[in-house]
């Protein structure tokens, strides 16, 4: 039986099919559920994209946020706590990345003074921006230095968590990407899944080769 892959969702079958088309297609077998229960029976998990992440969490009241689910906060956090006890490989992308960073004890730009340029989308698509990577990350290592990825965000990490070190920026000093010591734990910003696949662009990388990479380190991991 092939690498299981956990997707934790928001309710919209637009955004979810995404994630799983992308993840079939690399190779694993996506399970894809909206406030899962706290289960490790699954080889890896990614927290996908979606509504802020209450201000509560990381002591802040709201100012900026918006659309916040607080139920799919509160399954979320129980589940990357059982992924981590249980050492099992974890991807945050947008609002996972986020929330990533809040679980670890980091806070949160609420509303970005430039959103705009970081949440616009162009004749249909997200718009795009060069992200720098730090040599030897993970990015670097799938990516190259300095590469072109999608942008669809209002929000981003403000004060990073502890034991945590960034991996990619943009131009703006928006951080793009993280990644913790000595844990089988990562998150981006952007949007891989709308990068690949049927959604593969001619202006990005390839989302799909971080995808194959954390297939990858689930198979060693379990």
């Amino acid at each position: 039986m092939g690498v299981k892959i956990l997707l934790s969702t928001d309710n919209n079958p637009e955004s979810y099919a995404l994630y799983v088309d992308a993840i079939r297609a690399c190779g694993a077998e996506p399970t894809r559920m909206y406030c899962p229960a706290a289960s490790t029976e699954y080889d890896g998990l990614i927290v996908c994209g979606g509504v802020d992440v209450h201000p509560a969490r990381y002591g802040e009241a709201v100012d900026g946020a918006v659309n916040m689910d607080e139920a799919r906060d509160a399954a979320e956090i129980a589940l990357v706590e059982a992924f981590l006890k249980a050492g099992k490989p974890i991807f945050g992308i947008c609002r996972g990345h986020q929330l990533l960073n809040v679980i670890f004890g980091g806070t949160l730009v609420q509303h970005l003074p430039n959103a705009l340029e970081h949440s616009t989308v162009l004749a249909g698509h997200d718009i795009v921006h060069e992200v720098t990577a730090q040599k030897g990350s993970i990015a670097e290592k799938l990516y190259g230095e300095s590469f072109t990825v999608n942008s669809w965000h209002h929000q981003a990490v403000q004060d990073l968590a502890d034991g945590f070190f960034v991996t990619l920026r943009a131009s703006d000093g928006v951080i793009e990407g993280y990644e913790p010591e000595k844990l089988p734990v990562f998150g981006v910003q952007w949007h891989p899944e709308r990068m690949c696949c049927t959604r593969k662009r001619d202006d990005t990388v390839d989302g799909s080769a971080i995808f194959e990479y954390f297939i990858r380190l689930c198979e060693e991991k379990n």
